[in-house]
């Protein structure tokens, strides 16, 4: 085979832009409909002119037979070229421009007709119809080849005995002529719907070029392909929205990460996920880049691109295991700055015990020994006579002993009770963790730094109160605060604030209560979380179990502040 076959094949084949292909089909369909149309007028058109000829050959025949004198005449003469019926009907012939004007007898003899040769022989068709009273319209072949004809029956005068019939022919040529000379017209009118379509066809392709790019059928195919297969094979949420801000596309990992499936499509946000910040991120309400949103226990980090059409494509990515290990970390960071604190401490300890011992003071030396341990048991003891269930008081236990290095008093309140049997403890735990955090923070630095946690149950219900004596929040900021990515304080290395707060109001709100945050009694912030049917029932709690010493919930206050703050 030649080098040059695939390109011979290629220039015969069809074009590979969409552009060209669209307008070749279109011109192809253009010329089809103009050539059918065409064919569809021209077909009737032949047969109307075949009725018209007909009709005009019978019409002509029947008023060649209402004339007496030629009845009259083919009873009295005998058919001749010179006889009076031959003389009136090449009249009557000339007069209506007709081919022929035949009279015959009553045996198909002819008395006239335009060939002088043809006078006394019988008809070429059969004239029986006629002869026997009956009006024919046809097309025929004869003598004189085809022809539309007409044929009627002679009467005698009076008009009660045929005595023979009248045929009139028009020559079929004439029939074709009309019919020819009407199709130049007919081409031109076809012409012109042809070329409009033609214009037509190629502003339509040049919108589709504009609109595909100029880019082939099959790349456009091959295209969405490979999109479908990004779409669902990237690690990331991708929502496209349209101009009317409604959902046209969800990939695997958006309905995932949303908890939503193809019920969302062509739903709004707001109608898909209910009011909340991750929806106002996808309407758009809400700009910037890499914000943060929490949907359920996911922390999400969320960007939003308009598209030349006005829809808007948003892009989700999961950060809830990067949240909490940067969580993680920072819980780490502080639980390093306390332990080393600690050890400064128990330095000083050791050597004020050493230097009792040298001094042979052994009776000072127990009474400091017994009171270093006694506070430690001290705050343990209070925790745990308070808070049944372990994990809150490991982790108040835990954040005691952070308070303590930081300066500042960590007190549980002599209102708290909590029994044993939470439906949810960790939960619990996030959301006393957070808030303590907070408090910490606010109070940092401040004299006489002070914060107070309160438990108590009513009922099944769980009622959660976290004073500090920090500087407060002012009223017109205190529905800022639950929102996700809002915060006073510096972000972290490793990412942004804002998100403990919002985390602490949505599991009080999956839970069915609220938080709410007011003044302090003397000054600072009181945060208030109500969690209705936080207790399991009576008969459905745990049976209680004895509490380890101080050292061991210590020891696991470390483990659980590192683990839960991370949440």
């Amino acid at each position: 085979m030649s080098p040059t076959a695939p390109a011979r094949r290629r220039r015969l084949g069809l074009p590979r832009r969409a552009f060209s292909q669209v307008l070749l089909m279109q011109l192809t369909v253009a010329a089809g409909v103009a050539v059918l149309a065409t064919g569809l007028f021209l077909a009737p058109l032949s047969h109307q002119l075949d009725d018209q000829a007909m009709r005009r050959a019978l019409a002509i025949a029947e008023t060649t037979s209402q004339d007496p004198q030629i009845a009259r005449d083919l009873l009295s003469t005998a058919p001749s070229v010179s006889g009076p019926v031959q003389r009136e009907a090449e009249r009557i012939r000339l007069a209506t421009n007709a081919e022929y004007v035949v009279v015959m007898d009553m045996r198909g003899t002819r008395w006239s007709h335009t060939d002088p040769r043809q006078i006394g022989n019988r008809v070429s068709t059969d004239p029986s119809a006629a002869l026997n009273g009956h009006e024919v319209m046809q097309i025929d072949t004869g003598t004189l080849g085809r022809s539309a004809r007409g044929k009627v029956p002679l009467y005698a005068p009076g008009g009660h005995r045929i005595i023979g019939a009248v045929s009139v022919g028009i020559a079929y040529d004439s029939v074709r002529g009309r019919l020819v000379d009407a199709i130049p017209g007919l081409l031109a009118y076809a012409g012109g719907a042809l070329a409009v379509g033609a214009l037509a066809a190629w502003l339509i392709s040049r919108r589709v070029q504009r609109q595909t790019r100029d880019l082939a059928f099959s790349d456009i195919a091959a295209l969405l392909a490979e999109r479908e297969a990004m779409l669902h094979g990237i690690r990331e949420g991708v929502v496209a929205l349209d101009r009317g801000g409604r959902v046209r596309l969800l990939n695997d990992e958006a309905r995932r990460l949303l908890g939503i499936g193809d019920e969302a499509i062509g739903r709004t946000p707001d109608e898909a996920l209910g009011r909340g910040r991750t929806t106002d991120v996808l309407a758009g309400r809400v700009t910037g880049t890499d914000l943060l949103t929490v949907r359920g226990r996911r922390v999400l980090v969320a960007n939003r691109m308009p598209t030349d059409d006005g829809g808007a494509v948003a892009t989700l990515r999961d950060r809830t295991e990067l949240e909490q290990l940067g969580r993680e970390l920072d819980s780490t960071h502080g639980l390093i700055d306390a332990l080393r604190a600690q050890d400064h401490e128990h330095a000083n300890r050791l050597h004020t015990l050493l230097g009792l011992l040298e001094l042979e003071m052994y009776d000072d030396a127990v009474e400091f020994v017994g009171e270093v341990v006694g506070d430690h048991r001290a705050t343990s003891e209070q925790v745990t006579e308070k808070i049944r269930d372990p994990l809150l008081a490991a982790l108040l236990v835990g954040k005691a002993t952070v308070a303590a290095e930081r300066g500042v008093a960590l007190w549980v309140s002599d209102r708290t009770w909590l029994p044993d049997g939470l439906v949810d403890p960790r939960g619990l735990v996030t959301v006393v963790g957070n808030l303590v955090d907070n408090a910490l923070d606010a109070v940092a630095a401040t004299p006489h730094a002070r914060v107070e946690v309160e438990l108590r149950a009513e009922g099944r219900t769980v009622v959660l109160r976290v004073r500090d004596t920090g500087p407060g929040i002012p009223a017109d900021r205190r529905d800022l605060i639950f929102t996700e990515g809002w915060s006073t304080k510096e972000p972290p290395a490793h990412g942004k604030r804002g998100l403990g707060l919002s985390l602490v109001r949505r599991l009080a709100e999956r839970q069915g209560g609220g938080v709410s945050v007011g003044d302090a009694h003397g000054g600072g912030a009181e945060f208030t979380v109500v969690l209705p049917e936080a207790l399991a029932e009576p008969g459905l709690r745990p049976a209680p179990t004895r509490h380890a010493g101080a050292d061991s919930v210590a020891r696991a206050a470390v483990v659980e502040t590192a683990g839960e703050e991370a949440r």
